[in-house]
């Protein structure tokens, strides 16, 4: 499976597509990214992942699909 062409939030989601997206970025499995995530956040004081969480997911545009592409309008 090749690099997706931005970042962006997943379909394969939990909450809201963010480790989902992050692991379609880096061609990892996102069970893998979700469980280092959890590991990051709860061992290291220094690392306020519920708030980096919150940040991405405010920050990081939705998958895009095939059905919301805006260059062609919908068939009557």
């Amino acid at each position: 499976m090749a690099r997706s062409e931005g970042l962006h939030r997943s379909e394969d989601r939990i909450i809201a597509g963010v480790c989902g997206g992050i692991a379609d970025w880096l061609d990892w499995s996102p069970n893998q990214v979700r469980i280092l995530y959890v590991l990051v956040s709860v061992l290291s004081a220094a690392f306020p992942g519920i708030l980096v969480y919150l940040l991405l997911w405010c920050l990081m545009p939705n998958a895009r699909t095939g059905d919301d592409d805006w260059s062609h309008p919908a068939p009557r």
